[in-house]
């Protein structure tokens, strides 16, 4: 995965012009930072709590700071308990609250599956009751975390109507994502992958903005096939497309930022120019995003696609701890190379 800064193409535009401001460029993990500072500044219903996200700044210091300035009553440190975590939220957020709910790793999202997915999911649908939860935490592979601390959760959470599935790619999307999360009634998720925290850089605007919930983004505009993808795999699929040029390839690549709800008008308005798919996720294989965007082109555009649908994907077993077992578990530039020129030849 590539570690330069990256460019990123709908800033929006202030006083007529792309602001930003004029410091150095910034983490990944210092725009989370930023967002939950300036939308609990904005906003005193917003809270956060979760494992060490008090004293300690959170295990990856996503909250440093934070307790200095708003206080015990905002920042909750909490018990090792993620159930206890979802539950607190959901009951602030029905009491009028808005809580951010840092799960430490997101692998431990499992343990409260069954209150999202049976309980605050459902909530407005059955009785029109809004709860603007969010719940973070840091997911995906890379770091040599283990099977434990590793996970890419998401699509267990893609499947259940009620909420919603965010997984951004840049510092610029990661802050504005999450503020537009932080304000939206509904609840949603939001995963951070963690091998991006302090590995890209970009400069911020200055002034407040939000990024569109469930709006996609072509990274990189090409003719010759389409590549789909998120997060720290989107980095992967441009180092791939450079690639891909040199070879006379011309790849158009797609960050989709939502999972749920999906982009399909830009997924399909890519493959219908270019007439070929390649997705890229670094989840497993199995049950991944992959599956569901070759069957809304099947039954959306089968008739502009000159080639199957084609993935890059990470092997159907858990997480390897061993450095080079993990490297061959996940995804590569030269896995979505191969399998590009591959699709190309059709």
């Amino acid at each position: 995965m590539a570690g330069s800064q990256t460019a990123v193409a709908d800033k929006p535009k202030v006083n007529g012009a792309a602001e930003t401001a004029g410091s150095a460029p910034v983490t990944f993990l210092e725009a989370i930072k930023q967002a939950m500072f300036e939308e609990m500044e904005r906003d005193p219903a917003v809270v956060l709590l979760g494992e060490d996200v008090g004293v300690y700044g959170g295990a990856f210091k996503t909250s440093e700071g934070l307790l200095q300035r708003f206080g015990w009553e905002r920042v909750i440190d909490t018990p090792i308990s993620e159930s206890a975590i979802i539950g607190a939220a959901c009951g602030m957020s029905y009491l009028g609250l808005r809580p951010s709910a840092e799960m430490q790793f997101i692998d431990f999202i499992a343990c409260c599956f069954n209150q999202l997915t049976n309980f605050v999911a459902k909530g407005h649908y059955l009785w029109n009751a809004p709860a603007p939860i969010v719940v973070r935490g840091p997911s995906g592979g890379g770091v040599h975390g283990g099977p434990f601390h590793s996970a890419n959760p998401e699509m267990y959470f893609v499947h259940t109507p009620g909420l919603k599935v965010i997984y951004p790619s840049t510092p610029y999307d990661a802050k504005g994502l999450l503020k537009a999360a932080i304000r939206d009634n509904n609840p949603v998720l939001f995963f951070e992958h963690k091998y991006l925290y302090r590995r890209i850089k970009e400069e911020l605007p200055a002034g407040d903005y939000t990024v569109p919930i469930g709006k996609a983004i072509v990274r990189r505009q090409g003719k010759h096939l389409t590549i789909i993808s998120y997060a720290a795999m989107m980095h992967t699929s441009l180092e791939a497309a450079d690639a891909l040029a040199k070879e006379g390839i011309e790849a158009e690549v797609i960050d989709l930022r939502t999972l749920l709800p999906l982009d399909e008008e830009t997924i399909l308005q890519s493959v219908k120019k270019t007439n070929r798919c390649l997705v890229v996720h670094e989840d497993t294989k199995t049950g991944g995003i992959a599956g569901e965007i070759a069957a809304i082109l099947c039954e959306k555009a089968f008739g502009d696609l000159d080639g199957p649908l084609l993935r890059v994907t990470a092997l159907d077993t858990p997480v390897p701890y061993s450095p080079p077992l993990e490297e061959y578990f996940l995804p590569n530039a030269k896995k979505v190379f191969d399998a590009a020129k591959e699709l190309a030849r059709y």
